[in-house]
């Protein structure tokens, strides 16, 4: 099959297309076509070098922890999948960025999205969904997401709308239609935010999700009052030092489901903003790198 692969740390250019072995469904997994795959934050840092005192990469790697596609194989004591199925899932850290792959947690794809925007619901929907449950009963809660338009965001917004919490949202100002679309409340980030975030919610707010590691860790405690209150998917080095819990997106077919489920409904759609085939995947990756993505950036296949 082709994929997309690298075989030593580097830039993007490092990425090369190439014929690999396909890989088979094990117990308890599926394995899709793969229709499209998703470039995530996670995918270059691990491929530059970034995170690799946490998370070695053994090379080669095909980039990817996400897809979309249509089941073509399910291993023994797989449930709720058959063959000709269209999902959307997660599988290894790896792997998803090729004609094949094989997901370890799926759920169906909801008629109102393409396979596109499914690509881009995963990672994101599961990164969310664990921040959300760290943070506990969100029912009646004020909830502030720093970095909310962004794919991960996008989902968080939608999933704590869902959950009963009002949702403060930060992003650049051109992103702040977006949010609302969302349900969000929107601001801007940087300096300042605290008197902003008092002038929406002068009761304050009752939790924090930073999805954006921009350095606002501190200032995002003082605004909750409680380092406990505040939960980070992005800034793992600060979140020690200022006793602030980080959180790791899981393989929870749960969440999946969560997020199909307000597909269904018409209240969280994936924001695709752009989409690349395979063999331009380096642009992608280029593009990732570069930051302030707004959505998710998809490799179609």
């Amino acid at each position: 099959m082709r994929a997309a692969r690298y075989h030593d740390y580097g830039p993007a250019d490092v990425i090369v297309i190439e014929d690999v072995p396909e890989p088979h469904a094990g117990p308890g997994e599926v394995r899709i076509r793969v229709a499209a795959a998703s470039v995530n934050p996670i995918d270059w840092k691990l491929r530059s070098g970034e995170v690799r005192e946490f998370f070695p990469v053994e090379f080669p790697a095909i980039p990817g922890r996400d897809a979309a596609g249509v089941v073509d194989e399910v291993g023994e004591g797989a449930a709720g999948a058959a063959v000709g199925d269209r999902v959307f899932g997660l599988g290894g850290i790896f792997g998803a960025s090729a004609e094949y792959a094989v997901l370890s947690a799926w759920a169906p794809v909801p008629e109102q999205w393409t396979l596109e925007q499914a690509a881009g619901a995963g990672l994101a929907v599961a990164t969310a969904g664990r921040a959300l449950d760290a943070l506990g009963d969100l029912a009646g809660r004020t909830v502030l997401i720093e970095g909310a338009a962004g794919g991960v965001g996008g989902a968080a917004v939608a999933m704590a709308g869902a959950r009963g919490a009002t949702v403060i949202g930060t992003s650049s100002p051109g992103k702040h239609a977006y949010l609302r679309t969302l349900g969000a409340v929107p601001t801007v980030y940087g300096a300042g935010l605290a008197g902003r975030v008092r002038d929406l919610a002068p009761a304050g707010v009752d939790a924090v999700i930073d999805l954006a590691a921009s350095g606002s860790l501190a200032d995002l405690v003082a605004i909750a009052g409680d380092p406990a209150r505040v939960v980070t998917v992005a800034d793992a080095v600060r979140a020690e030092g200022l006793g602030v819990r980080h959180v790791f997106a899981e393989n929870d077919p749960r969440l999946l489901a969560e997020g199909a489920a307000l597909g269904g409904l018409g209240t969280y759609t994936p924001y695709v903003q752009a989409t690349y085939p395979l063999d331009k995947i380096v642009v992608a990756h280029r593009e990732a790198e570069g930051g302030h993505t707004q959505g998710k950036l998809i490799v179609t296949v």
